[in-house]
């Protein structure tokens, strides 16, 4: 999509691009089948993956180690980049285009920057409704598990 603006300085009308924002979510994994949910702060409220903006000039990378810290104080150590989501539907504020991280951290979460509340949950007990298209996510996570875990079965 694009549009037109007039240069403030020149006069000159140049030619403007809607992009998607980058953003990252990290699932974070404290113990086997245990995972770091954020309660929001900010619209849109409920439970969530943590995550949130890439910086620019920063890494995916980056920013998903600096997200989970900010929202969790958790320092993380990146697995391996999951799955990138991409619908443009998936966040009601604007366009967002979401990579998502696999990644493990060693002890207690606490809430911090946009979240109000943080808590370990397992497949068993996720919260409900989840924000944005975590549900989803969190389905994918969990099956991307249990086929891990049987192909390492099966190789035994």
């Amino acid at each position: 999509m694009t549009g037109k603006l007039t240069c403030p300085h020149c006069k000159k009308t140049v030619k403007t691009y809607a992009n998607p924002f980058p953003t990252v979510d990290i699932i974070i994994e404290t113990a086997p089948g245990e995972i770091v949910l954020i309660k929001r702060k900010n619209p849109p409220y409920g439970w969530a993956i943590p995550g949130g903006f890439v910086d620019y000039g920063e890494s995916l990378e980056e920013a998903a180690k600096r997200e989970a810290k900010e929202e969790t104080t958790l320092e993380v150590k990146l697995i391996e980049q999951f799955h990138t989501y991409s619908d443009p539907r998936r966040d009601s504020r604007q366009h967002n285009i979401s990579t998502v991280y696999i990644a493990s951290a060693k002890g207690s979460p606490r809430a911090a920057d946009d979240a109000a509340e943080v808590s370990i949950f397992t497949r068993e007990n996720l919260p409900k409704p989840l924000a944005f298209d975590h549900e989803k996510i969190l389905k994918d996570y969990f099956r991307h598990k249990r086929l891990k875990k049987e192909v390492n079965d099966d190789t035994k």
